[in-house]
């Protein structure tokens, strides 16, 4: 005849769990790089700005969504009063403020100081009346 004897396939061994450990190895090591790439920091991210946002005080220079910048005057619980101009007034929503440019010191540290100690965006304390750039008189010998 032409037609030649099959023989049956031996069943491959049923490896169970190492082998779909080892299957899903790649993709459990792509979730990890996900979370430490991308998860991580933006949670991190997260939680830095909602502490800004809480720890915002009367008398900070802000940055709202839309891009204005003023001096918060007012604050309520969810809602601020900023001034982005001599007698301009904006009520905002707290959520909508993007950035902090300058933190004031509390008025009890003071003693008694009227103007408010500005803090700069490296932390460093300066007077809210002195410039930010007065370091070239100093290279020219003017106090």
């Amino acid at each position: 005849m032409f037609v030649s004897t099959a023989y049956a396939q031996t069943a491959a061994p049923a490896g169970g769990g190492s082998d779909m450990l080892v299957q899903f190895l790649p993709l459990i090591l792509i979730f990890i790089v996900f979370y430490f790439l991308l998860i991580r920091p933006q949670q991190k991210k997260m939680k830095e700005h909602k502490a800004m946002l809480a720890a915002i005080r009367r008398g900070d220079r802000v940055v709202t969504g839309g891009g204005i910048i003023g001096v918060v005057t007012k604050v309520a619980d969810d809602e601020l009063t900023v001034e982005i101009a001599e007698n301009v007034r904006v009520r905002c929503l707290r959520s909508t403020v993007n950035l902090v440019l300058a933190k004031t010191e509390p008025t009890g540290k003071s003693g008694g100081d009227s103007t408010p100690a500005a803090t700069t965006e490296e932390g460093e304390s300066k007077p809210a009346d002195t410039p930010a750039a007065g370091g070239i008189g100093k290279l020219f010998g003017r106090k």
